[in-house]
């Protein structure tokens, strides 16, 4: 209700400021390029909700509603920036939250990262440093870091390594994930062997490929086409998928070792270094 008889001025924009408006019991100066600015963030910052709340339009004219919305268009018109401006603010905002959530979600989830015994274990099985990788065998990137994480666990005795099979990007990389997660319930002393080979092959992918680099790893491919199609692996990948998602990790490869979540194909160097500081906090 607008209290004093107070009213909008008929020509807003060549007035030198807004009257008086009282909404409820307060009285609120609006200055013309204030009043803009306020409602124009407030417009671009909720993305299409409502500038004005049930009870604030409800204590406006017709007319006065009207001017509001004009003006703000008016704003965004001569100022689109603003728009880029918010929406940079929100997913920075976001990104923020998101990695709140990430670091909170470590500490609440760090059992099934370090303990899932679904997870085929490399390196030494009691090293006093785990590190998790969520990786894909059609990843370019998974590839291309591969070579150092051998190097880590050839350097560092007391590394445990966590293989997360995380296959997201094709059919062929969920067939892959399934033999290889079948060849770790089959002989786990084969799983490196596999992995390794599956990383290490270029050009197309199919199952029949698949099992042709089981066999030359020393498994035998008709076990593993059968324990592919396994419930347990299914409930494998169907948890790491879920674990994925509680940390925000939606790409491969991702490297988690201590508190740290690291995305991104990082180089020897930088993955000894983050082992170190591991070590040092343990």
């Amino acid at each position: 209700m607008l209290l004093k008889g107070n009213r909008l001025p008929a020509n807003p924009l060549t007035a030198s400021k807004l009257n008086a408006v009282e909404f409820g019991s307060r009285d609120i100066m609006w200055k013309r390029s204030l009043f803009k600015f306020g409602l124009a963030a407030a417009l671009v910052s909720t993305l299409a909700t409502p500038v004005l709340s049930q009870d604030t339009k409800s204590s406006l004219s017709g007319e006065q509603k009207r001017e509001i919305e004009r003006l703000i268009g008016e704003y965004i018109r001569t100022n689109p920036e603003i728009i880029l401006e918010s929406m940079r603010n929100l997913q920075e905002r976001d990104r923020a939250a998101q990695q709140r959530r990430a670091a909170e979600n470590l500490v609440s989830y760090r059992n099934e990262l370090i303990n899932d015994r679904q997870a085929p274990i490399g390196g030494n099985p009691e090293g006093d440093v785990t590190v998790v990788e969520f990786f894909d065998y059609r990843c370019t990137y998974c590839k291309r870091v591969y070579p150092a994480v051998v190097k880590l666990l050839s350097d560092d005795p007391n590394v445990r390594y966590v293989f997360k099979e995380f296959p997201i990007l094709s059919p062929v990389s969920r067939i892959a994930a399934q033999a290889a997660l079948a060849a770790w319930n089959i002989d786990k002393t084969k799983y490196v062997q596999f992995h390794t080979r599956l990383m290490a092959t270029s050009g197309n992918l199919n199952e029949k490929r698949i099992l042709l680099i089981a066999e030359s790893s020393g498994l035998d491919s008709a076990k593993i086409k059968i324990e592919m199609n396994s419930p347990s692996i299914e409930r494998a990948l169907q948890a790491n998928k879920h674990l994925a998602e509680k940390l925000g990790i939606s790409g491969t490869p991702v490297f988690i070792i201590g508190n740290r979540l690291v995305p991104g194909a990082i180089d020897y160097s930088t993955l000894k270094k983050l082992v170190a500081e591991a070590r040092d906090k343990s």
